[in-house]
């Protein structure tokens, strides 16, 4: 059985930005592609899962970068199973170069759910066996969180079209980053490294769903994100 999954990846030239660099929300697609493979190699496929009502939904990513992979780079994604805690699972991951040199790693919360009723479930309701590695990557993620206090001013709205959604019928996981990323100046972009990417999400964006940004300041070396309906609800 495999308890550990790793996929090989070519950095290709649709997947950087402007400097060449690949871009955080490619690294979110990559490693999502990498937890599907693992369910399906553990004999679980996605129709099987479908015909059951099942999903997995994410819900928080923490994630750290050393270094930025570059176009044409050949990186190595390694992710597995921490198990469950109460109506959660745990999935670590971690990410090396061609030569087996760790760059950066990654922790995420995932949650069961019922696709058609849109509720989480136990993980007792997963009918399949998901072996555990002990392997630990750190800590699993808190929430992502605004301090109490940050102020925050709206840098433009976002209306979810067809080029984000997919098979599920809403905005991507992945495509949330590019989202956050597009809040930045173009000072913060050229001169600015991002080290770090973390993010929880509260509610699923659907097509139509307008989503406007808002950011901290940025003073320090971290800037907050948040997307909010324009009722005010928070979709992450």
């Amino acid at each position: 059985m495999t308890v550990r999954w790793t996929e090989e990846i070519i950095i290709q030239s649709d997947d950087v930005d402007f400097r060449s660099e690949c871009r955080w929300s490619a690294m979110l697609g990559f490693m999502q592609r990498a937890a599907d493979t693992h369910i399906e190699k553990l004999g679980v496929s996605r129709d099987q899962m479908l015909e059951q009502g099942l999903g997995w939904m994410l819900i928080t990513m923490d994630m750290e970068m050393a270094n930025i992979p570059q176009y044409a780079d050949e990186i190595h994604i390694s992710t597995w199973s921490r198990g469950a805690k109460g109506a959660l699972w745990n999935r670590d991951y971690r990410f090396t170069d061609r030569t087996g040199k760790e760059f950066g790693s990654a922790r995420s919360v995932w949650a069961l759910v019922d696709i058609h009723k849109r509720r989480i479930l136990r993980p007792s309701a997963f009918p399949y066996e998901v072996p555990v590695h002990m392997e630990s990557a750190g800590s699993p993620p808190d929430k992502a969180i605004i301090p109490e206090g940050t102020a925050l001013k709206e840098t433009y709205a976002h209306t979810v079209r067809y080029s984000g959604i997919d098979s599920n019928g809403h905005l991507n996981n992945a495509r949330y980053a590019d989202l956050c990323f597009d809040v930045l100046e173009e000072n913060e972009l050229t001169k600015g490294r991002a080290a770090g990417f973390k993010i929880t999400y509260h509610r699923e964006a659907r097509m139509g769903d307008e989503i406007r940004l808002r950011r901290s300041s940025g003073e320090g070396d971290t800037v907050y994100v948040q997307g909010v309906s324009s009722e005010g609800t928070n979709f992450f």
